[in-house]
């Protein structure tokens, strides 16, 4: 390394530094998350130093395999559950820091939820209308009973579900009560909504449909969508998507339309690797195997990028 380069570096160093806080402009702010559960005297780290950032606005999918780690992370958000280490907070609630009460406003009023169950989402013996009002019932006296009315009808024309305002759960399609759950979710504006897996039980067509909701809730309230999927048609419909593995983002993937000098659009979606707050890099399992690394790697430090090459030095025979 020249003392050029080493300067260089230690500028940027200074200036990252120097600048805002981690998370200063986020909506959601994960940091060095962890979350440890013990089952018969044994512990599993369901969260190794999570890092994550979601601005305010965005509609995102978060990926990643069974046992990954991501349902984990959407409980922590969810308010349902509490990490055991590390930072996050939600529209500048600090969710380690909440007691009982303050965990319970926050779930009513700055967070909405949708399961991948729809029977979780819905009370069997009321309408839909009388579900989406429900959530502003229980917030307490600031919203009217005949706004309640108003605005649940105005959430239900807008996901295209009016017509189910006074049918039961057990009355309308999987599809359909999706949609209407998506509306309780959205019953007392939060700032963020979060959906387990909310495909995951419909076929591809009524997916699609659900999915044009949330993206409808996106544009037209500007709420913040957090999905939780291993579908990856899914996760191509959004403009960024976030892996998880082994309990870390491992990757994202950034989608934007470009066009063409004929005016033809085309999605180009782009791959990156994760640098976490520790300096950690997931790479993918593929790149390693196709040059043979395993256990170390030899990096260099050039001026505008870091190599990472096998470890060529000799191994010492047992």
């Amino acid at each position: 390394m020249t003392d050029t380069t080493l300067a260089a570096l230690e500028a940027r160093v200074e200036a990252r530094r120097s600048g805002p806080a981690y998370g200063d402009d986020a909506l959601i702010v994960c940091d060095r998350l962890v979350r440890i559960f013990t089952a018969d005297g044994v512990e599993v780290q369901a969260l190794q130093g999570l890092d994550l950032l979601v601005r305010e606005g965005e509609l995102m999918a978060l990926v990643g395999a069974s046992g990954s780690g991501k349902s984990t992370l959407m409980n922590i958000l969810a308010g349902l559950d509490v990490p055991t280490a590390g930072a996050a907070k939600v529209a500048g609630r600090d969710l380690l820091a909440m007691d009982a009460k303050a965990r319970l406003h926050y779930r009513r009023e700055v967070v909405g939820f949708v399961w991948q169950q729809t029977a979780r989402n819905l009370l069997p013996y009321l309408t839909a209308a009388q579900n989406v009002a429900l959530p502003m019932q229980l917030r307490g006296g600031r919203t009217k009973r005949g706004r309640r009315s108003e605005r649940a009808l105005e959430l239900l024309s807008m996901l295209d579900v009016a017509d189910c305002r006074d049918r039961r759960p057990h009355q309308m399609s999987g599809g359909q009560q999706q949609r209407v759950a998506i509306a309780v979710a959205l019953a007392n504006s939060p700032s963020v909504l979060l959906a387990d897996e909310p495909t995951g039980e419909l076929d591809s067509a009524t997916g699609e449909q659900v999915f044009a909701a949330f993206r409808r809730a996106n544009e037209e309230l500007g709420t913040t969508i957090v999905i939780v999927t291993h579908d990856q048609a899914v996760a191509g419909e959004v403009s960024r998507s976030v892996a998880i593995r082994d309990g870390r983002t491992s990757s994202e993937v950034l989608r934007h339309t470009e066009v063409d000098a004929e005016g033809q659009e085309t999605m180009v979606a782009r791959e990156y690797a994760t640098l976490d707050r520790a300096g950690r890099l997931q790479l993918p399992a593929d790149y390693t195997e196709a040059l043979g690394m395993e256990h170390r790697v030899l990096l260099e430090l050039e001026p505008d990028h870091i190599a990472v090459r096998p470890d060529d030095a000799p191994r010492r025979r047992p």
